[in-house]
């Protein structure tokens, strides 16, 4: 099922975090969430590195662990039911330009920067439920 809601420019803020060394990326990012109650939080950019990287790849249940450094070149996600529940992947590239991405989980520290956009559409709240169909925790949008 396709749900459209048009996004009105008054209904939308923005916030512009920097996060520092050694902090976790989705939970410095959560907590932001979770803690200015935003409805309909979503990622619009960010630049930064990593000196720890812990992803779960596509299909795969384990999750892969690496140190080094690592800079990040694609992150974006929701969070849903107030910062409760996220749902995050990253692209990431070493000093050889090899990239790998997948589901961001806890772990990943930063390593020099993390500038991050985050949006907020005051109109709509995103929440999780099951999916039948899929059996997972899946976006449904709420009009408010």
């Amino acid at each position: 099922m396709i749900t459209l809601f048009s996004c009105q420019p008054n209904h939308v803020e923005s916030y512009a975090l920097r996060l520092q060394p050694g902090m976790d990326l989705k939970q410095e990012m959560a907590h932001f969430v979770k803690e200015r109650q935003l409805q309909s939080a979503s990622i619009s950019t960010c630049v930064g590195s990593l000196r720890e990287l812990i992803i779960r790849p596509a299909n795969q249940k384990g999750l892969l662990h690496l140190k080094g450094h690592f800079e990040i070149v694609s992150l974006s996600g929701t969070f849903a039911d107030k910062g409760e529940h996220n749902h995050i992947h990253i692209s990431v590239s070493d000093s050889t330009g090899y990239t790998i991405g997948g589901h961001l989980m806890d772990g990943n520290l930063i390593y020099t920067t993390a500038e991050i956009v985050l949006l907020n559409n005051t109109n709509i709240e995103f929440i999780r439920e099951i999916d039948p169909e899929t059996t997972y925790y899946e976006l449904k949008v709420k009009e408010n």
